[in-house]
């Protein structure tokens, strides 16, 4: 599988294993579905191991595991970590997360519409 991880994805993603309480052979859980206005919605845990149907794969000094489905969208994408004054979350920069099911305003009919889909810290949610 080809996937990117921006150094501030790295950092993220590590600080969220920790601060959950993960050892090294902990990994992070990422389920992303289409979905959302930015064509992806995703969501994420701190687990112990791969759950059934998971892989794991480690990609940039981070275990991930990711479902088929989770897999099929994030092929040949890149997941970076944006942190500014009006979002903060991960963006996975794929073909088609600019494939948008909502309605906006413009011309979308010609050419590349790859775009970033975004995930707010906000939907972090804390195992127990």
């Amino acid at each position: 599988m080809e996937l990117t991880i921006t150094p501030k994805a790295e950092k993220f993603i590590a600080r969220m294993i920790r601060f959950n309480g993960g050892t090294p052979a902990h990994g992070f859980r990422l389920v992303v579905s289409p979905g959302g206005c930015s064509g992806l919605s995703s969501e994420f845990t701190v687990e112990a191991g791969p759950l059934t149907g998971d892989q794991a794969i480690e990609a940039s000094g981070v275990k991930l595991f990711l479902p088929a489905e989770s897999r099929i969208l994030l092929e040949g994408a890149t997941i970076d970590f944006k942190d500014t004054p009006l979002e903060s979350g991960l963006t996975f920069i794929t073909k088609q997360a600019g494939n948008c099911g909502c309605s906006s305003s413009g011309d979308h009919s010609h050419g590349d519409h790859s775009g970033p889909a975004t995930v707010s810290i906000s939907s972090i949610q804390r195992k127990h």
